[in-house]
């Protein structure tokens, strides 16, 4: 939109779910970016606790943290896929949500290692502030589903009010509250959608969704080359670090292929499969931003930075990249294709897993997850020659 058409404010009613060549915009993409100044703080914190050999604890902050910053991302996105006006007060308002975003991302270390979510919280108070005055905003311009957005603006209100009051509940109990506070997001969207559905498009939603993939792959790209970069600088043994660099470049490339094997607009026609499919996302992207703390942890284990053995620097990049590739062939894949597919992903994603016992197994699991998708292209390219035209 040109700043000769753009007005201070539009009525914020729905979009039309079959508009054409409904794209995201620059403002989203921004949006985006500053998202990922967190995803790399919680990526960063994870790599740290898997170095200093605090698996469990580095997993369960880690899981907090992200779901946090994965929400926060969900709420606004889906939001814009129905009301996006593009006007002067919708753009100031997710300046504002920016500005949480940024805030949420500098209390993540304090979240991971103290369990202290204030500033967190806070980031959270700035985006759902303006967030809830949006949802009001439609509220009173879109007459059809006034009940649907004031559902929302009433549920989100309530769920920040719950992440306030955490704060005040005693250390033993706040893992219950919190899991207890999750569920009652992930139902927000559910609950509000019974008066009627938003208007969501299918097909903007799936470039969301495949845009925040390749920033997230990106960012475990930026990772693992920082890392090697500065192992090499550093004198390491090149042959060790170079194996890792190009195992990681193998996994990476390999992830983004299969993701981006299938278009996934077609399969969101309805609610349910959409809630399915948006709140499975939070695995993929989860285990992606993990790759990138593995890989810089296999780079530390290389240069005798970190306290673990080379087994375990290696399960931390071989099971998040097995997680990913089982779960898009899940949410992603499956409903495309048949059996055979299915196969392949099973033991590709087998082989990556096994792959943590060999020698390089950053290197290993590279070739295994190029081999799986050697054979998904190989397999199509086969059935397409087959097929009658």
């Amino acid at each position: 939109m040109t700043s000769e058409s753009l007005v201070w404010r539009r009525p914020m009613v729905s979009r039309d779910v079959d508009e054409a060549h409904r794209a995201s915009t620059p403002l989203e993409l921004f949006f985006d970016l500053c998202f990922v100044v967190a995803i790399a703080a919680a990526a960063g914190r994870l790599h740290h606790a898997e170095s200093e050999g605090h698996l469990w604890e580095g997993l369960l902050g880690y899981a907090m943290v992200f779901f946090a910053i994965w929400w926060a991302w969900m709420n606004v996105t889906w939001f814009a896929s129905a009301y996006d006006v593009d006007d002067v007060l919708y753009r100031l308002a997710v300046f504002v949500m920016i500005g949480g975003a940024l805030i949420l991302a500098a209390g993540v270390t304090r979240a991971f290692d103290d369990r202290d979510f204030a500033v967190v919280t806070l980031g959270y108070v700035v985006i759902r502030t303006a967030l809830v005055g949006l949802w009001l905003r439609a509220a009173h311009d879109d007459v059809p589903r006034r009940a649907t957005a004031l559902r929302f603006a009433v549920g989100i209100g309530l769920c920040q009010l719950g992440w306030i009051a955490l704060l005040w509940v005693p250390e033993p109990a706040k893992l219950i509250g919190f899991a207890l506070l999750i569920v009652a997001e992930l139902s927000v969207p559910v609950v509000a959608h019974r008066t009627g559905s938003t208007a969501w498009h299918a097909g903007h939603i799936a470039e969301r969704y495949g845009l925040f993939t390749i920033i997230v792959l990106g960012e475990s790209v930026l990772s693992g080359s920082v890392a090697v970069g500065t192992a090499l600088d550093g004198g390491s043994d090149v042959r060790a670090i170079a194996g890792i660099a190009l195992g990681g470049l193998l996994l990476v490339c390999s992830m983004w292929w299969k993701y981006f094997a299938r278009s996934a607009e077609e399969l969101l026609t309805s609610d349910a499969v959409a809630f399915r499919w948006g709140y499975g996302h939070l695995v993929v992207f989860a285990a992606a931003a993990a790759v990138g703390a593995g890989l810089v942890v296999a780079v530390d284990q290389a240069t005798g930075a970190a306290e673990i053995s080379e087994r375990t620097a290696g399960a931390a990049v071989t099971v998040p990249v097995a997680i990913y590739l089982v779960m898009v062939w899940w949410l992603h894949l499956r409903p495309h294709d048949d059996a055979p597919y299915g196969v392949i992903v099973s033991v590709g994603a087998s082989m990556v897993l096994i792959s943590t016992f060999a020698p390089q197994p950053v290197l290993v699991a590279g070739l295994c997850a190029a081999a799986t998708v050697a054979a998904a292209v190989t397999m199509g390219i086969r059935r397409s020659q087959s097929s009658p035209r």
